[in-house]
């Protein structure tokens, strides 16, 4: 073993004499109970996972003059630390007759003079109890958490992980032992080492201990095995489990995991390539691949975890079973950590029954994940709104409060009974009940919501449509927009009328280019004539338009520029006509082109100006 793992080894040691003189200490000052003998103790450790299981066959006779109802089981306490499970069952009777036997009820208790450092629980016998010189036989089961070390606590990828488990050879009991036996059940036949007191024996992967004979109370013996176990670490920190139900058909379980490997950490580089290459040999106790089993029945399943679902995952199933195999999205070595969620339903027949006037809900407590260790599972039951009269009936005490969830369609909420406990391990995975009242008629509510909020809209959408929303036709504001509409109609007129103008000033232009170019005065004189008419018609439709301008009070603001427009097209117009009397007066005399423009020049230099300010007035008013 190197150096390293040598003081580590050492430091374990030191802790468990420490233990152990603490533990000495204890048994000192404890009182000793004579009246009953354990004629004979069978116990049978099975470290095959990460959870620590042991089964004990006690056979107790009653040496005393009274009768007796109780049985004390002590435990030292850094051992009850970590007792997540006690059971004991009468076991009378062999093969089938062994199904007539019963649980016996078992709780802490505070035994007069027992010193702190011991923790007793106190099994109670059936009706009538032990009397003198009678024998009793019943099993005990006693499940443990994190009891396992791993040693050393850090390995390398391509290590294989060893752990360490502390027990006392002989049953730690109050009562006196006539024989007793020990065997440990080991998942792999290598063990580095373990304790060896007499008649210690190994066969394959079993160390057996024993018989031993005549052992006092309270009786001792340190063991300690060093052994190899690459089974997974699966520990959950904490687990948030969901249970809603919906009277419409569906149980739909949400169940929300916050993983740990709780074994040998890792210690230097990850190699992807290695761990492909050799899985089993370059990742032996990594978590390759988790197995949940749901219901059989178990429907609509899926995983994610925070950011999707890109992982692998496998489900099948039949009649009897349903099975969910995940592989996360990287294989997880000693103190790696990942979180997911696991989602499913169930037909509601299969968990929901009538009990004398309530409703009963009959589920699972536990996590259906195989072989892991809960620090803290959280369980929530979510009832349809309306439930009332609630009450809890579970197997094992629990701590518990009541919340209250909105979800859709509600009015004052879902009522939630959530359930907490710590140190769960898979033999809690136990059927818990939860009684309820609630009014059938009630199932109505959300249908009728929705139907109504449907009508509603409906309504809304005629009555929008029929409905006139414009204003009233007698207010001021509605009076002074159709004003405003009225003078922005005969302002447009008024444009219209304007660039009218505008063309037939284009026109007599025209006129006199054809004129110089033909030398045709009739035809120019005729355009002339012609221009003079449609003008005089203009000017006659101009008129009232203006005056309705000048009489609104709504063009106030406008009719300086309007008129302003009206006085630039008729100086325009004065100026054209000049123009075209003094050409066509040139042309009858025949003087000469440039005569001709030389005489003009003066005016087209005015009528061009003249031109420009009328459109300019044109654009303000179109942009008004």
């Amino acid at each position: 073993m190197p150096v390293r793992d040598t003081t580590e080894f050492s430091r374990t040691m030191l802790r468990f004499r420490f233990n152990l003189l603490v533990l000495a200490v204890a048994l000192l000052s404890a009182p000793v109970l004579s009246d009953l003998v354990l004629t004979r103790v069978d116990r049978r450790v099975d470290l095959t996972s990460q959870i620590v299981r042991i089964a004990s066959t006690l056979k107790i006779e009653n040496t005393g003059k009274d009768s007796v109802s109780e049985v004390l089981l002590v435990f030292p306490e850094r051992q009850a630390k970590n007792l997540a499970y006690l059971t004991a069952v009468s076991s009378a009777g062999k093969g089938k007759a062994k199904a007539s036997a019963v649980n016996l009820p078992v709780e802490n208790v505070n035994s007069e003079g027992m010193p702190p450092a011991l923790v007793a629980y106190q099994v109670s016998l059936p009706e009538g109890g032990l009397g003198k010189g009678e024998s009793f036989t019943f099993d005990v089961s006693a499940v443990f958490s994190h009891s396992l070390q791993p040693f050393p606590e850090k390995i390398t990828q391509a290590d294989t992980q060893l752990l360490v488990f502390e027990e006392s050879a002989y049953f730690f009991s109050p009562y006196a032992v006539k024989v007793q036996s020990l065997t440990v059940k080991l998942p792999h036949p290598r063990v580095e080492s373990y304790t060896k007191l007499e008649n210690t024996k190994i066969q394959g992967s079993e160390i057996k201990y024993g018989p031993y004979e005549d052992l006092a109370p309270f009786s001792y013996s340190p063991i300690v095995v060093h052994f190899e176990s690459n089974q997974p670490f699966v520990v959950a920190r904490e687990l948030v489990r969901e249970i809603e139900v919906s009277h419409w058909g569906n149980v739909q379980v949400t169940e929300n995991y916050n993983l740990v490997h709780g074994g040998s950490q890792i210690k230097g580089e990850f190699s992807r390539l290695d761990y492909q290459a050799r899985p089993h040999i370059r990742g032996a106790s990594a978590v390759r691949n988790l197995v949940a089993k749901l219901p059989p029945r178990a429907h609509s399943v899926y995983y994610r975890d925070a950011i999707g679902n890109i992982s692998t995952s496998h489900l099948w199933g039949d009649s009897r079973k349903t099975e969910l195999e995940i592989e996360p999205r990287y294989p997880m070595f000693g103190g790696w950590r990942t979180a997911f969620t696991i989602g499913y339903g169930l037909p509601l027949q299969d968990f929901l029954f009538e009990s004398e006037g309530k409703r009963l809900l009959n589920i699972s407590f536990g996590s259906p994940i195989n072989e892991i260790i809960i620090d803290t599972l959280i369980v929530k039951v979510v009832l349809p709104e309306g439930s009332r009269d609630i009450s809890v009936s579970a197997p094992f005490p629990v701590k518990q409060w009541q919340e209250t969830k909105v979800s859709h369609l509600d009015v004052i909420g879902r009522p939630v009974i959530a359930l907490e406990k710590s140190k769960v391990v898979p033999e809690h995975d136990q059927y818990f009940q939860v009684y309820y009242k609630f009014n059938s008629i009630s199932m109505l509510r959300e249908p009728m919501m929705l139907i109504s909020g449907i009508f509603l809209l409906f309504v809304a959408c005629i009555v929008y449509v029929h409905a006139d929303l414009s204003i009233s036709k007698s207010s001021a504001s509605y009076l002074a927009k159709l004003q405003w509409e009225e003078v922005q109609s005969v302002i447009q007129q008024v444009n219209n009328l304007i660039n009218r103008c505008l063309m037939v000033h284009d026109k007599l232009d025209a006129s006199l280019r054809d004129l110089s170019r033909t030398g045709d005065v009739q035809a120019c004189k005729a355009a002339r004539k012609h221009a003079d008419g449609l003008l005089k018609e203009l000017s006659k439709e101009l008129k009232p338009l203006l005056s309705i301008l000048q009489t609104s009070p709504q063009a106030a603001q406008i009719l300086p520029k309007v008129e302003e427009l009206v006085v630039r097209e008729r100086e325009l117009q004065d100026k054209l006509m000049v123009k075209h009397t003094t050409v066509v007066d040139c042309y009858e005399k025949k003087v000469s082109g440039r005569e001709i423009e030389n005489r003009i020049a003066s005016q087209q230099n005015k009528i061009t100006a003249l031109r420009q300010e009328v459109d300019d007035l044109l654009d303000f008013i179109d942009e008004l």
